[in-house]
């Protein structure tokens, strides 16, 4: 039988989720063995409505910790770092993802209190279905407020890595650090299917 030619298989909506963190797992994986990181991690927050964050990853390296929300937005993104509100095709809002990152940091700060001159990375990864029309500087290594395509996360968190690198020839965080960071973010992970579904749904009504 002839294989029709020129179409291509459309993707279920509720699947381009699962691809896109397909894709940032391809990325976490490319990192040096010694950069340690956790993906989905749900961990109490007195200070947000559920009563706890839902961090889609954070990686601990030796010069700074990364924490990365990722978004399937598809479309341009018009955002500025110190406006509350984004709009995704220059109509649909969406909330600030940085200042919804900036809780979830607060968040593992808490945890991660007794460790001495920790300093964090924002990350705000997108799929190739978005385009940026955001400040110049998250595009830069300067800014600890960084915007990305899933593509090119590895490449984001290696370059960032060396620019601090360059500031602090010492490394920050010994493998031995990293490893109690990790354990200790692991340790408080909330794996409860009841509290997640909680946490989702307290979610979506706040959205209604």
């Amino acid at each position: 039988m002839e294989k029709k030619k020129g179409i291509k298989t459309k993707v279920a909506p509720d699947r381009i989720g699962e691809l896109g963190e397909y894709k940032i797992n391809i990325q976490l994986a490319q990192l040096p063995k010694n950069y340690l990181y956790l993906s989905d991690l749900l961990i109490k927050n007195s200070k947000a409505k559920s009563g706890y964050s839902q961090i889609d990853h954070v990686v601990l390296t030796p010069y700074a910790i990364f924490v990365i929300e990722t978004k399937n937005y598809k479309g341009t993104i018009y955002g500025d770092r110190q406006r509350k509100s984004w709009r995704v095709n220059g109509k649909f809002p969406m909330m600030n993802p940085f200042n919804q990152n900036y809780g979830h940091i607060e968040a593992i700060k808490t945890i991660l209190s007794g460790v001495k001159g920790a300093g964090y990375v924002s990350i705000v990864s997108f799929t190739s279905r978005a385009v940026f029309k955001v400040n110049e500087e998250l595009r830069q290594m300067k800014s600890n407020d960084l915007i990305v395509y899933d593509t090119e996360l590895s490449d984001f968190i290696a370059r960032k890595c060396n620019v601090l690198k360059l500031i602090n020839p010492s490394p920050i965080f010994s493998d031995i650090v990293i490893k109690i960071m990790h354990n200790a973010l692991e340790r408080v992970n909330v794996t409860s299917p009841e509290i997640r579904k909680l946490h989702v749904d307290e979610l979506q009504n706040k959205k209604h």
